[in-house]
């Protein structure tokens, strides 16, 4: 995918890291933006504890035909520094979404052509190895998150050779 500065990337960029990744869209009025505000306020305070690794967040879009980078870059600006805005064609998120089984829909547009996306909810929580090994629904708390998120820095035990 593209990253909201313009760089292509792919999961591969991302190994040796923790990641919290999140599919939604930037219009969304608000379930995306208040998974996201808890994605980001989870990475902040694991940050602030300097005996963790980093963990690095991540935002796809569900609608690349209104989120192209600048628009992800706009976006993504309100939540945290290191979030990253991911999108690119739709063939392309489309992909993304099915490998996480994320299921997406854009609705019925209205008069001014505007629509919402229907979608999974879900934040997915990367090994350094690049496997999902947690996901959180949206009834999880940012502190559940955070403690889960720990207990899996803790017994993680990375894949042999």
């Amino acid at each position: 995918l593209l990253d909201h500065t313009g760089r292509r990337r792919r999961m591969a960029d991302f190994h040796g890291q923790w990641v919290l990744l999140y599919f939604g869209f930037t219009r969304c009025p608000d379930i995306c933006p208040e998974e996201l505000e808890k994605l980001c306020g989870a990475v902040g305070r694991l940050e602030r504890d300097p005996a963790l690794p980093p963990v690095q967040p991540l935002f796809v879009t569900l609608d690349p035909r209104r989120d192209d980078a600048a628009a992800m870059a706009r976006y993504i600006r309100d939540f945290h520094p290191r979030l990253l805005g991911l999108t690119g064609s739709p063939e392309e998120v489309e992909a993304a979404a099915h490998a996480y089984r994320v299921y997406s829909h854009a609705g019925p547009p209205d008069e001014a052509g505007d629509y919402v996306v229907d979608h999974s909810i879900a934040i997915y929580l990367l090994g350094p190895d690049g496997l999902l090994l947690d996901y959180y629904g949206r009834s999880k708390t940012e502190e559940q998150i955070v403690q889960s998120v720990r207990q899996h820095m803790q017994t993680y035990k990375p894949l042999p050779d």
